[in-house]
Order: structure tokens, then sequence, then C-alpha cells
């Protein structure tokens, strides 16, 4: 099978992979070169089949810089996909709310970021075979899918958002003085994921959708509280069936546009 879309699911969103028709379902560590994925939810498996009709490929489960991982390490597996055939890459991730009107369980499609990450994959010697020495990114998120994915939420009842992701290094959550910088500098979510992922596909040249799950409230100060992994997991787990009718609603969209 040839995929069409590569799909990356974040903490605590792995359930989707059980939606998909499976084919076939190899563990990271019997991959060559890729990582195995070493935080709490993250099952550690590539995935072949199909969803909602389309062939896809799914990571249940991703890699992150704070693992130890280099960033190129971190972003092999979207270097896998373009090699496969991919064409559209879908990221999900938990995230925390710097936007007084995003709540817990709210989902939030990115349509922009802001990097403050202290590496970036695409550092040092360029392949152009891989793509362009300066990738521009005014177009990084794909502004159809965004409008489609917030009508499908309206159908299905859901509270979603477009916004800024704010991508950190971690694993440390936030400090409430540094959550009241991210707000003042316009990020609507921040998450220590994604963005990595997001310059390799723009660099590749695929198609970017991603959508956060808040998982926690980090603003204003106020409401800020103590926030455990466990927290987390949870909060997203009881959110993850919004994020599966999304993804599942544009994928079989008749029109076949998610992939034009």
């Amino acid at each position: 099978m040839t995929p069409r879309v590569g799909i990356v699911l974040g903490t605590g969103l792995s359930q989707l992979a059980q939606d998909i028709e499976s084919e076939v379902s190899i563990d990271y560590g019997q991959i060559p070169h890729f990582p195995v994925s070493t935080v709490q939810s993250h099952a550690g498996k590539l995935i072949f089949g199909k969803l909602a009709g389309v062939e896809v490929v799914a990571m249940a489960g991703r890699f992150h810089y704070y693992e130890g991982y280099t960033m190129q390490q971190v972003t092999f597996p979207i270097r896998v996909f373009k090699a496969l055939g991919v064409e559209l890459v879908i990221l999900s991730n938990a995230a925390g709310s710097t936007n007084a009107d995003i709540e817990a369980g709210d989902l939030v499609f990115i349509r922009d970021h802001i990097n403050i990450q202290p590496e970036n994959p695409l550092r040092g010697p360029n392949d152009e075979r891989l793509g362009p020495r300066f990738p521009d990114m005014l177009h990084t998120y794909d502004r159809d899918l965004i409008w489609k994915a917030l009508d499908l939420a309206r159908q299905h009842d859901i509270r979603a958002h477009s916004g800024v992701y704010l991508a950190l290094q971690g694993p440390n959550l936030e400090t409430p003085a540094e959550y009241q910088f991210m707000q003042r500098i316009g990020a609507d979510v921040v998450g220590m994921s994604t963005v990595p992922e997001v310059l390799v596909a723009r660099h590749s040249g695929m198609r970017v959708f991603a959508v956060s799950v808040v998982s926690n409230k980090c603003f204003p100060l106020e409401e800020i509280k103590e926030t455990s992994v466990d927290d987390v997991i949870a909060m997203v787990q009881k959110s993850e069936s919004k994020v599966r009718e999304v993804v599942k609603g544009l994928l079989g969209g008749r029109d076949g546009s998610f992939t034009k």
C-alpha cells in the first residue's frame, strides 16, 4: 500500500489507532534508525491501514527532544512518511491553554506557531533532494483543512478554536511568569512537540494539519492548578473522541480535497 496521509498521535491520543483498519503494525524497535518512545501513554507502533477509507500510516506515539534525542531523530519518521509517498501530515498533541477563552477539553486547530525550542531539525548541511535550504513558512498550516475542521466541530457540538501553538523544550511544565509571557506574545496553547515535525514536513513539501487537545488551563494565572502527567493523560483521553470525529470527518470528505 502507498499511504496518502501520515498521522502522528500525541500524548493520550493513541486510541485513534484502533479506528484504523490495520494491515501491518510494527514496533518502533523493529524499524531501522527509529528511536524508541519512552513517554507514558505512547504505544510505540507504526501502523499501516485505512482510516475513513483512506490509506494511512500512523505513529502511535511520537518522540520528543526532552527525551534526549536529537531533533533529527525526533523528526526521522516524518522523513519516512515522505519516502512512503505521504502528501498530508496530521499531527495531534496535548497542550496547556494560555488563552482565557480556551478551556481544558477544548480542541485548538493550529493556524500558526511560535518556536522557542533550542534546536532546529533543519540545522546543518542541507540535502537539496529533501527540501530547500530556506523553506518558507507563510502557509505552514493548511487553512482549508482548518476551516473544514471548525465546521465539523460545529456539526458535532465540539468546542473548538483556531490558535497559535508555542513550542518549548520541556519536560517541566511552565512557571506562572512564563505563562503570562506566552499569553502576551500571542500564544493560545503551549506544548513540547509538533513544531519540529511541522518544520520537516514543510521542508519536504507536505501539507500540514495539527490539532491540540487542551489538557489544562494556564491563564489567567489565578486559575492555574498543579498538574501531573496523569492529569494530562486523563483529560486528553476524555476528549479523544472529539479528535477522532474531526480527523475521520476530514479524511472521509467526498471531494477528496484533503490531498489536493
